[in-house]
């Protein structure tokens, strides 16, 4: 079965002829594709970019009978509200001769309606090569883990992988690109099944978008969630999320069809008694079961299961200091702002946990000098992109409207969440990260939003402003400005945190950096700053007193960390 054939557009389900339609604009050229086809999703189904211009499709699917008129001024007003250039109408089956007069009514009024019937759809496929001309070659770095993934597949005796990667430097691209070489072994050894996993259904979307390239055109490949349970028996491929598939399993005591391969994204989620269930039922990493494949960059986890107890020894490790030793990542120009610290609290400190020293040590609040100090930042950087970390939604909105008050840029609160009555629908987050793509605008002031799971546009600036005592966490948003692009010299990151244990965090960054060689370019990649410049008698004092600093980034706020520090000295 090909990803466009009778079989979808006579039977569907619409979800599948929605995200195989973006499929075939991602292999005809179309960048940031994103599906947006939900409830509040003003009319839009898929928004895309080409040749500068942003285009929106609406996908009809309908067992019988044409699409007609009231589906163009739907169209038509969707493409106003997400301020699209070229409005499309898709469809499984054919249009009305009333919709294709409109459609000469707007090109007279310089409104381009596209019409894709079911016909152009199939033409289009058949025109495409049979593997997708966008597959780039990997880098140098990704070499080793794709073989070692293709290494342990073939070998019989392992039965299971973990890639470790820093975010930045292309986890998914490594696994797609190993089950792509996987899939070219013999007929005899290759998977006939192969079964993604991840843990919310926006990661397992994005993954599906991500693999597109790597599968030629005969491949197709299903979502089964919370949303569609599609025919996994039918496909290559099955992107599931991990709690539907636990629940199938819990209803029916068995997979939807045998795997011979799971992937499983995200892997230090990996071990929760749902994951469990679902591994074990397919005997995942087992002499006799599916061959099982762990992605992640951030590997710790909160408790004391281990990931490696899961899917085996690191076949490949690469941290991000590993990524920013040897050039894999943008060169970072780390700001640690110290000009808050209350030093004459320190005096008499002799044993406190974080908590109670973060109350004694920070005197004041830091939202204006955040802004004055991005405002100085903007021009450091060719065509700046930033994020700014906030803590709250209220506290989002605020530094928003504080930098359109500045006027040197456009911003943006986005948000996941739905406190206090304040809802951003899914519809206006999809624009926003669509004007973010564009340019349009180019601060987002975000709130749990881009940790895991949402593909965001590369950036050059990250603001702190949000206390994490995940590492994880912080790692995962560190990582969304170190991504290499044409034209990127570094990321600047300002760290406005107000937390001790993110000052042991630089201070690690800080040292593990130190003989670094010349990719990194910057002399000092990592400053302590204060309102006058670099303040490396602060960066000093603080080395001294906060003598083990992987302890005390990795402590819990009642742990009682700072026992008996060093005499308070002058700094």
């Amino acid at each position: 079965m090909s990803f466009i054939d009778d079989n979808l557009l006579n039977s569907g389900p619409w979800q599948s002829l929605e995200r195989n339609v973006a499929r075939l604009m991602q292999h005809s050229g179309f960048e940031d594709i994103r599906i947006v086809g939900q409830s509040s999703d003003h009319g839009a189904d898929i928004l895309a970019h080409r040749s500068g211009k942003r285009w929106l499709v609406q996908v009809k699917f309908r067992k019988s009978g044409n699409v007609g008129i009231d589906v163009v001024d739907k169209t038509i007003e969707a493409a106003r509200f997400y301020k699209a250039n070229v409005p499309v109408i898709a469809t499984n089956q054919m249009f009305t001769d009333e919709v294709k007069r409109k459609q000469a009514s707007l090109l007279a009024n310089q409104i381009n309606l596209q019409l894709w019937d079911r016909y152009k759809l199939k033409k289009d496929w058949d025109r495409l090569p049979i593997k997708s001309p966008y597959l780039r070659t990997p880098r140098r770095y990704q070499e080793e883990p794709i073989h070692s993934i293709v290494e342990a597949f073939q070998n019989n005796e392992l039965k299971r992988a973990l890639i470790v990667l820093a975010t930045g430097l292309g986890k998914t691209f490594v696994a797609a690109e190993a089950t792509r070489r996987i899939l070219e072994l013999s007929e005899k050894i290759r998977p006939k099944k192969i079964l993604v996993l991840a843990h919310t259904n926006e990661l397992v979307y994005q993954l599906e978008r991500a693999f597109w390239p790597f599968m030629d055109k005969t491949m197709n490949s299903t979502v089964w969630n919370g949303y569609e349970k599609g025919y996994p028996n039918q496909t290559l491929f099955t992107f599931a999320c991990l709690d539907s598939m636990a629940e199938h399993i819990s209803r029916t005591n068995e997979l939807p069809t045998k795997y011979d391969m799971i992937i499983v994204d995200e892997c230090h989620h990996a071990g929760s008694a749902t994951y469990k269930k679902v591994l074990d039922e397919a005997q995942a990493g087992k002499k006799w079961g599916a061959f099982l494949l762990g992605i992640t960059a951030t590997p710790w986890r909160s408790d004391d299961e281990k990931v490696e107890d899961i899917f085996g020894p690191k076949l490949v490790s690469l941290s991000i200091i590993d990524g920013l030793r040897n050039g894999y990542l943008a060169n970072i120009d780390y700001r640690m702002f110290v000009d808050n610290i209350n030093w004459e609290a320190l005096a008499d400190i002799h044993e406190l946990t974080p908590k109670a020293l973060n109350r004694r040590l920070f005197i004041r609040e830091w939202d204006d000098a955040v802004i004055y100090k991005l405002r100085d930042t903007w021009t450091e950087v060719d065509k700046p992109r930033a994020i700014v970390f906030c803590s709250t939604i209220d506290h989002a909105m605020t530094m928003r409207d504080k930098i359109n008050t500045m006027g040197f840029a456009k911003a943006e609160a986005i948000f996941s969440g739905n406190t206090s009555g304040i809802r951003l629908s899914a519809a206006e987050r999809n624009r926003m990260l669509a004007d973010f793509h564009a340019g349009t605008i180019q601060v987002m002031c975000a709130v749990d939003i881009f940790n895991e799971g949402v593909d965001v546009p590369d950036v050059n600036i990250l603001v702190f402003q949000r206390v994490t005592h995940s590492r994880r966490i912080f790692i995962q948003q560190l990582g969304r400005g170190l991504r290499i692009s044409p034209g990127k010299k570094k990321v600047v990151v300002l760290d406005f945190v107000s937390d001790i244990r993110r000052f042991a965090a630089g201070l690690e960054l800080k040292q593990s950096l130190e003989g670094a060689p010349v990719y990194l370019e910057l002399g000092n990649p990592v400053k302590f700053m204060n309102v006058t410049g670099e303040d490396k008698k602060a960066e000093n004092f603080l080395s001294q007193w906060l003598q083990d600093v992987a302890e005390i980034q990795d402590a819990k706020e009642d742990d009682h960390i700072l026992k008996f520090p060093p005499p308070l000295t002058d700094r």
